[in-house]
């Protein structure tokens, strides 16, 4: 997973800029002010400091959409030739009006950055790490405003301080940025497949997981296509053939889907289960991890009942689907043997190498991904396995064909073809099935995502998991009208040749995360981040920084730039602390922990205001709830909105709801940071943070009802569960 890393520290430095730009221009104003004498002129000022964010709002109206037709990378490019450009136009600022333009071209590139970064990093990151990988943006910015601070404050030690150097300076990381995302950073692989562009895609994966055997992923990015359809849940039993054959009657066989597993001779079979599913019961009756109460939300507790802490059951558990098969493979009619013919295998595996060096281009995937001809199912474009694995989809007697494949965090995927008998002709369906090997092996013990109890075989070691069933992203029913035979699949470039449209974010998954998404980043900016920042100069000054540091003598200016070096500093180990629990404790419990402490953070500063005491007591309090806040606001409410948004919408229309979601919080923002002074002037400092105790308190409701847990889940996974669960919200009304 090195090169996914290496990709996202190198993408985080955009981020790292925007905390740069931020501290620069707070530091940068006090002495921008003395030059072009503002100080009669609080709205220039404010002009000056805002223009950044205008910018970041125009840009987020148009950038979503020119994300999802140019790509990420040139975005990324983009932001950063901004960022160095308007370092540039600020070094040389004769006047205010091209500072403000500097100023405007900076926002351009932040407002990118905010919408980019966090897309990018989740879509080229593994499932197992995306959470830590994506808490880079907040640890970058924040360690970019402490190294930007510390510049500013050094530099305002000079005898004559120059705001244009503090400010240009800005320049010269924004080229290590521009060389990185040039001559480094590759397209992101779920932009290239939407585009068809799938050997672009493969070698991009193969670079970033560091290993030769991607089909299973770029299987899931295909599949990542779709945007809405209907879902259903199944239960499976899974286990030898052996154990699941016997004893049992003609018509159940025919149930059977036949799984075949790395190893010569050695194979499974997934029966499904009848009755309801586990996983359906969970999303209405909950689960230890989500428990149901009046008005949670479906998505909640479906996602819940997928992350139950399950019983250790030894290294057995890990064989359940070790490696099997690939999308890109099936095997023909010679497969109806209980043995595989190894060294067939490998020669049509010769066959295929040698087509692809004849031409390899994208036009070589012409032929559908899966096709079927008659009653049976041939292979077609696959590169024979690097590393052993049996990298083929079987049929069994049954006549279910089953392809599997690893994608990350305990899911695998499959496809099965299901065929009967009509009154003049066969009919059949292509299915897509994303399966959660999260049963117990050889034991009637499991999590929610397994059925207790009821219908087991009587013998042999199994397992259970469910399986979200649903019609796969290249299937075509215009061309099953047409074609009679077989599922009808379509090239991904025909797929992706459909355009995002309104109508998109109308589906009901869609809607949902939107929901969702709007609603955390909304929150996020009334939680009472910019009002604590305002005061954190304040507080210490009461708590005894100012003089001391006037003692060394060090000027009010300058002590108030090295106060804020110092808050940020603090920030970093708890960001760190973030990075290690994200994909263990995972997005919604560090949400759910550490919003009470921003609470209690609020209260007491409420209380601290409106009760006499000691200078020193007050000063002290306040100093310990400042420093509580803010590490507990960069463990979970600063990053996770960013995170949660990258990871709940299709990629047909991720870029479109990111923008949306970035636009909520740059109004929010806005409106938080105009709001500020009237209020205080208004309500006080007490009654400011009341309020914002009061938007934590509907915080915390709102994650628990609304949020639901995405550690360790590949995207498309994330974008099926709130589909199916966003249908069950919709029939629970009903």
């Amino acid at each position: 997973m090195s090169g996914a890393v290496l990709v996202a520290v190198a993408a985080a430095i955009g981020s790292f800029l925007q905390g740069w730009d931020n501290a620069t221009i707070a530091g940068g104003i006090l002495y921008i002010k003395k030059e072009f004498k503002l100080e009669t002129q609080p709205t220039m000022e404010g002009l000056i400091v805002s223009m950044s964010l205008i910018g970041a709002v125009l840009i987020t109206t148009c950038s979503g959409a020119i994300a999802d037709w140019l790509g990420r990378r040139p975005l990324l490019i983009t932001s950063s030739v901004l960022y160095f450009v308007s370092g540039l136009v600020m070094l040389w600022s004769p006047n205010v009006y091209v500072l403000l333009l500097a100023r405007l071209l900076d926002g351009f590139g932040v407002g990118l950055a905010v919408i980019l970064v966090p897309i990018y990093i989740s879509e080229t990151a593994p499932p197992e790490i995306r959470g830590l990988l994506n808490t880079l943006p907040q640890f970058t910015g924040c360690l970019g405003m402490f190294f930007s601070y510390c510049m500013v404050f050094g530099m305002s030690l000079m005898s004559s301080p120059t705001w244009r150097l503090m400010l240009g300076v800005l320049s010269i990381p924004s080229i290590l940025y521009f060389v990185l995302t040039i001559f480094y950073l590759p397209e992101s692989p779920r932009w290239l497949v939407s585009k068809g562009r799938m050997l672009d895609a493969k070698r991009v994966l193969q670079r970033l997981r560091g290993r030769e055997d991607v089909s299973g992923e770029m299987a899931l990015l295909v599949e990542g296509l779709g945007v809405g359809g209907e879902t259903s849940v199944e239960e499976y039993i899974i286990g030898p053939d052996n154990g699941l054959a016997e004893d049992q009657e003609p018509s159940v066989q025919k149930d059977h889907i036949r799984l075949y597993g790395p190893e010569h001779g050695h194979s499974l079979v997934a029966r499904p289960v009848t009755g309801q599913s586990v996983v359906g019961v969970a999303s209405r009756q909950g689960s230890t991890f989500a428990p149901n109460v009046p008005l949670m939300d479906p998505v909640v507790t479906l996602f819940g009942s997928v992350h139950e802490k399950l019983p250790d059951v030894g290294s057995k558990g890990s064989m359940l689907f070790p490696h099997l098969g690939s999308m890109f493979s099936v095997a023909g009619d010679q497969t109806k043997n209980e043995e595989w013919d190894e060294e067939s295998l490998a020669i049509e595996g010769d066959d295929y190498a040698s087509e692809a060096a004849a031409e390899e281009s994208d036009d070589n995937l012409q032929s559908p991904l899966i096709s079927r001809q008659a009653t049976s199912m041939e292979k077609d474009m696959v590169p024979p396995p690097s590393r052993g694995s049996f990298f083929s989809m079987m049929q069994g007697n049954d006549g279910e064909p089953v392809g599997s494949a690893g994608i990350g965090g305990g899911w695998q995927l499959a496809w099965k073809w299901t065929e009967r008998e009509g009154d003049d002709e066969k009919e059949g369906g292509f299915k897509r099935i994303y399966l959660h090997e999260g049963g117990t092996h050889g034991t009637r013990k499991g999590s929610l995502v397994s059925l207790p109890g009821g219908d087991m075989p009587s013998g042999g070691e199994f397992v259970r998991a469910a399986a979200l069933v649903s019609q796969p992203a290249l299937y075509s029913k215009d061309l099953m009208d047409q074609h009679h035979v077989g599922p009808a699949m379509i090239h991904p470039s025909e797929a992706s040749g459909k355009w995002p449209s309104w109508s998109d974010l109308f589906e009901p998954g869609v809607k949902h995360a939107l929901i969702v998404g709007v609603g955390i980043q909304l929150l996020q900016q009334f939680s009472g981040i910019n009002g604590v920042m305002y005061y954190t100069p304040q507080i210490l000054e009461q708590a005894g920084v100012g003089v001391l540091l006037s003692n060394l003598g060090i000027s009010s200016a300058s002590a108030s730039l090295l106060i804020s070096a110092i808050t940020n500093f603090l920030m970093l180990p708890s960001i760190a602390v973030a990075m290690r629990l994200m994909d263990i404790s995972g997005r919604r419990s560090l949400l759910l922990g550490t919003i009470p402490i921003l609470i209690i953070a609020l209260i007491v500063l409420v209380i601290g205001s409106l009760v006499s005491m000691g200078s020193v007591a007050k000063a002290a309090i306040s100093t310990v709830c400042v420093v509580m806040y803010f590490c507990s606001f960069v463990m979970g409410f600063g990053p996770i909105p960013n995170i949660l948004c990258s990871e709940i919408f299709p990629t047909r229309v991720r870029g479109i709801c990111i923008a949306i979601c970035a636009l909520v919080f740059w109004i929010g923002d806005i409106i938080v940071t105009y709001t500020l002074p009237v209020m205080l002037s208004s309500i006080g400092l007490a009654g400011v943070f009341g309020i914002y105790a009061i938007v934590c308190v509907i915080s915390w409701i709102f994650v628990f009802l609304k949020v639901p847990e995405t550690k360790g889940m590949p995207l498309e996974v994330i974008s099926e569960f709130f589909a199916l669960g966003a249908r069950q919200a919709a029939a629970a009304k009903n």
